[in-house]
């Protein structure tokens, strides 16, 4: 199993209401693309104060490796990606084997 983090860090100023509609347009990718088993987002609840900006975050669980790259590649995942890059000041990735 996989697990592919993503930290996000949105622009000033950017509209929730395009914030909510990319998280619609990721969580409908667990229907298109085989192998992804959960997707969970949400905001920063840490009462530590470490998040250096980074407001919200995705959590996508492949079954194997082999499911990731194939989501890396796929065109849905591209339309995503285009929409959430424009919406970005910064973004960490970061997956890990469960």
């Amino acid at each position: 199993m996989i697990r592919h983090l993503l930290l996000l860090q949105f622009k000033p100023n950017t509209d929730q209401d395009r914030i909510d509609a990319m998280f619609g347009q990721f969580v409908r990718l667990k229907a298109r693309i085989d192998g992804i088993e959960s997707i969970e987002y949400g905001t920063n609840q840490s009462p530590e104060n470490l998040n250096k900006s980074y407001t919200h975050s995705v959590v996508v669980t492949f079954s194997d490796s082999s499911a990731r790259d194939h989501y890396l590649v796929h065109p849905d995942h591209k339309a995503l990606e285009a929409v959430l890059l424009d919406l970005l000041a910064d973004l960490i990735v970061f997956d890990l084997e469960a």
